[in-house]
C-alpha cells in the first residue's frame, strides 16, 4: 500500500508540475517577461516547486535529513539530465548547441550551491528572529543573481522575446490555470513525503539516501518531463535554462524553507554526511558549465565527453551516498 501511495502521489505531482510549467510559460509570454524568466527562473521555479513542498512537508514530518537529500539530490539529478538530452537527441549535439549560451546560468548555479555548501560548513549560529543569517544570506544572494541574469539576458543569448501567437491562452487563463496546478502540488506533496518516510522505514535504508534518490529523483521528474519536451521542440536553451535555474532554486529553497523551520537554524541542523551530495551536485553542475564554455568536441561511443562525465559522475555518486 506504501508503494502504491508513493507512486500515485509521483504520477499526481508529475501531471501538477508539468502543468504549472505550462501555464508559467502562458504568464511569461503574455507578461513579455521573455525567455529568461521561461527558462531559467519562472519555468526551474514552477518546476521545482515540488523539491520546495516536500521540504516543507518533511519539517512536519519530524525528518529534516529528507528534507537535505531532497534537494541536493535533485541537483545531481537536474545535471544527469543533460547528458540524458545529450544521448536522447545525438543528431542534435545539444551541448554544442547550447555552447556559451548559459555560462552565466551555470555559474550562478554553481556560486549557490558553493554558498550553501560553505555556510553548512562555517555553522553561523547568528540568527534574524526565528532565522538563521545564513538563509537569509542565501535568499538575498539569490534575487541579487536574477537581477544580474535580467540584466545580461540579452548579452549572454539566454533569451529571445517571444510575441504571443493567436493560439497561446490569455494571461488570466494562465494565472487560473497555475494557481489551480499549484493547488494539486500542495495538497499531493503531503502524500509523497509520508510515503518516502514509510519506504525507508520498511527497506532499513536511511531517511536522507531516499531523499536523495527516490524523493530526489521523484520530484525532479518535472524538470525531466519539462526539459525533454522542450528539446523535442528545438527549445534547447529553454531545456538547458531549466536545468541550471532549478538548481539555483534548490539552493534558494533550502534557504526559504527556514523560514518555515521553527526548531532553530535549519542550516545548522543538517548532517555534515549531506555535504558529500552537496558537493556532487556542484561538481556536476560545473562539468556542465565547462562543457558549455570549452566546447569539448571528442564524442564517446553515444555521449559527448562531458555527457559522459555527467553520466558516470552521477551513478558513483549514488553509490558513495548509499555507503556512507
Amino acid at each position: 500500500m506504501i508503494w502504491l501511495q508513493f507512486l500515485i502521489s509521483a504520477a499526481l505531482l508529475i501531471v501538477a508540475a508539468t502543468k504549472l510549467a505550462e501555464f508559467g510559460d502562458v504568464i511569461a509570454i503574455r507578461t513579455g517577461l521573455g525567455r529568461l524568466f521561461i527558462g531559467t527562473i519562472l519555468l526551474s521555479a514552477a518546476t521545482s516547486l515540488p523539491e520546495f513542498l516536500t521540504v516543507i512537508n518533511s519539517f512536519e514530518a519530524g525528518d529534516v535529513y529528507l528534507a537535505a537529500g531532497n534537494l541536493f539530490g535533485s541537483n545531481m539529478f537536474n545535471m544527469f539530465m543533460l547528458a540524458v538530452l545529450d544521448l536522447t537527441f545525438q543528431s542534435k549535439r545539444i551541448l554544442r548547441v547550447i555552447y556559451s549560451r548559459h555560462a552565466l546560468s551555470g555559474t550562478a548555479a554553481s556560486l549557490m550551491a558553493g554558498l550553501v555548501l560553505v555556510f553548512i560548513v562555517a555553522n553561523i549560529k547568528t540568527m534574524v528572529g526565528w532565522v538563521g543569517l545564513d538563509s537569509i544570506l542565501i535568499m538575498i544572494g539569490y534575487i541579487g543573481i536574477i537581477y544580474i541574469l535580467r540584466v545580461n539576458s540579452n548579452d549572454a543569448g539566454i533569451v529571445d522575446e517571444e510575441e504571443p501567437d493567436e493560439s497561446l491562452p490569455s494571461l488570466w487563463v494562465g494565472l487560473f490555470g497555475f494557481g489551480l496546478a499549484a493547488a494539486l502540488l500542495v495538497i499531493v506533496s503531503p502524500w509523497l513525503v509520508e510515503s518516502s518516510l514509510g519506504i525507508a522505514e520498511r527497506t532499513g535504508l536511511s531517511s536522507g539516501f531516499i531523499g536523495t534518490t527516490l524523493v530526489g529523483i521523484t520530484t525532479s521528474l518535472p524538470e525531466l518531463v519539462t526539459t525533454i519536451a522542450a528539446a523535442r521542440l528545438g527549445a534547447f536553451d529553454l531545456a538547458a535554462g531549466n536545468l541550471f535555474g532549478s538548481n539555483m532554486f534548490n539552493m534558494f529553497a533550502l534557504g526559504a524553507a527556514d523560514l518555515f523551520y521553527t526548531d532553530g537554524r535549519l542550516l545548522g541542523q543538517i548532517d555534515p554526511v549531506f555535504l558529500l551530495a552537496g558537493l556532487l551536485g556542484l561538481v556536476m553542475t560545473l562539468f556542465g558549465v565547462l562543457g558549455n564554455t570549452a566546447r569539448l568536441e571528442k564524442r564517446f561511443w553515444l555521449f559527448e565527453i562531458d555527457g559522459l562525465l555527467l553520466f558516470v559522475i552521477y551513478f558513483v555518486g549514488l553509490y558513495l551516498v548509499y555507503i556512507q
